[in-house]
């Protein structure tokens, strides 16, 4: 019996929501796709319930996340043991191993290189824990999974990785759909009859609020950077959108960011970071129209999906997306979802393993 047993860091703690939600689906694909005596383990840092679903066994080991974190970092295996282990994230235990005599094997995943690309976006422990954690990949993992092709060119710059990057990509959440009350759920949001749905910072946003300008509509702003709102707003002013009609929720939970997107004219994806994004692919769940700034991760994300532009073709791209091309982007949106899906990833990441 062969036993994959894949990290779940967040399993008690939440610290980045999605990359949680992405580790429970991608549980949830291996099991289901699992080869013949092949089944799925998990190991979870100590504390919570002892059940996660989709792994046979829950491997509850003695600290918690954050302590765990800082021995990982240190090399500290703490009790995890061998054989295949996969890891959703950074967060793994990257120590010297015998992959040849022992059948040993650690792969790690990246979903976001801002640590190197954008730093200052992010708390400072955060970029010293993942530039860490990747110099620890670079000695010891035996692959790194990274979502976007894009993203393993610019990964490819920062180690000697070889021929040991692997490009998997993510999906939805599992579950995610518009709720039954999605009416109630905008309304309770304060969303006109008009608006865009948008990702981004203040110094990306400006084509999507000239947009807006155009086609009289609203713009919700999602994982707006912490403390960026009163910036966000000064740039929707400077492209002439007032500052009632730019809307900065908090993180939403899953229901509600599907009723929004499902009531949008369109998403807009401004900022090209060297992330995978999430909201981008729900956008295409959902079947919205998509409108994003031409960049190496959008390119292999949405592909024939919606359409890709300079700064200067937003204006002209929301338009159609407003009007006559909404129901072909639309369906464009939809077809190109079919690409992503936590099975189709688990089916690559149990074939991954078979390889290593």
């Amino acid at each position: 019996m062969a036993v994959l047993r894949v990290v779940l860091d967040q399993a008690n703690d939440i610290v980045d929501p999605d990359q949680a939600d992405a580790a429970r689906s991608l549980v949830l694909g291996l099991a289901e796709t699992a080869p013949p005596r092949c089944e799925v383990e998990a190991i979870v840092p100590s504390g919570g319930e002892g059940i996660v679903p989709g792994a046979r066994t829950v491997h509850r080991l003695a600290l918690a996340r954050r302590e765990l974190g800082a021995a990982w970092q240190l090399g500290v295996v703490a009790g995890v043991g061998g054989g295949m282990i996969h890891a959703p994230s950074l967060f793994a235990p990257l120590v010297k191993h015998d992959r040849v005599n022992d059948y040993d094997q650690t792969v790690v995943t990246v979903w976001d290189l801002r640590a190197w690309t954008a730093p200052e976006e992010l708390p400072r422990a955060s970029v010293l824990w993942q530039r860490g954690m990747l110099k620890r990949a670079v000695k010891h993992a035996d692959a790194v999974v990274v979502p976007t092709h894009a993203m393993a060119e610019r990964l490819a710059d920062l180690g000697r990785f070889a021929d040991r990057i692997r490009v998997i990509p993510g999906a939805v959440a599992d579950g995610f759909g518009i709720p039954l009350d999605a009416t109630e759920r905008r309304a309770a949001l304060g969303a006109p009859a008009r608006y865009l749905v948008a990702t981004g910072g203040a110094g990306t946003l400006e084509p999507v609020f000239g947009a807006a300008v155009a086609v009289d509509a609203d713009v919700f702003v999602l994982d707006a950077p912490a403390g960026a709102a009163a910036a966000i707003a000064e740039t929707a002013a400077s492209a002439g959108l007032p500052a009632p009609r730019v809307h900065i929720p908090a993180r939403l939970d899953a229901p509600d960011r599907a009723a929004l997107l499902a009531g949008a004219l369109a998403f807009t994806a401004a900022d090209v970071a060297a992330t995978w994004p999430w909201r981008m692919i729900e956008a295409l769940t959902l079947g919205v129209p998509v409108v994003a700034a031409d960049g190496g991760v959008h390119r292999d994300v949405l592909a024939e999906g919606g359409v890709l532009v300079g700064a200067e073709g937003f204006a002209e791209a929301v338009r159609d997306a407003a009007g006559d091309g909404a129901r072909r982007l639309s369906v464009m949106a939809a077809d190109r979802s079919r690409a992503y899906s936590w099975n189709g990833s688990a089916e690559r990441v149990w074939t991954l393993h078979a390889e290593l």
